[in-house]
């Protein structure tokens, strides 16, 4: 769903211990994640927010990237961030639910579905997960397949082993 409202949102980088990720605020809170790069980030505000304005503003940022960086290092396990989400109710019902998930376990797509009361929409839940704009602190990299295999992510199934390592430590 796109988000039309004129806005400006603030956007820095994090290169830290191997992880290099961009991440944007607005006013309310993170509203992206990603590890694809400057052009990745813009494709996604040009598609789901084109009315924002993006702006480097590390002053703006750099609360949200700390904590990041906390968790990416193994210091921290819940993040006390607020988020801006922008979604159709079914999306934002999933989201919503991943960030129920205790940090070092996982839940099948098929717990997901059930959990958000729509048992038989376990595709739409994949869907859902991958228009995650929040990697990490919406941790959709915590759902797995039923059998336990990693199934696709935004930021690459590698990257998806590594943070799913990281909470295992």
């Amino acid at each position: 769903m796109k988000n039309s409202k004129e806005q400006t949102v603030y956007y820095g980088h994090i290169d830290s211990n191997g992880w290099s990720l961009y991440l944007a605020v607005t006013e309310t809170g993170l509203c992206f994640v990603g590890k694809g790069g400057i052009s990745e980030m813009n494709q996604w505000f040009e598609k789901y927010r084109p009315k924002a304005r993006l702006v480097e503003g590390w002053d703006n940022v750099s609360t949200y990237a700390a904590e990041l960086v906390e968790y990416l290092n193994g210091y921290r396990k819940v993040f006390d961030l607020s988020v801006d989400l922008s979604g159709t109710k079914f999306q934002e019902a999933v989201w919503t639910e991943l960030q129920n998930i205790p940090y070092g376990e996982t839940k099948t797509y098929t717990d997901i579905s059930k959990n958000i009361g729509k048992p038989s929409s376990v595709r739409a839940v994949g869907t859902a997960i991958g228009a995650n704009p929040i990697l990490i602190v919406v941790p959709c990299h915590r759902v797995i397949r039923k059998s336990g295999k990693l199934a696709g992510y935004r930021g690459g199934i590698l990257m998806k082993e590594k943070l799913i390592g990281l909470e295992s430590m």
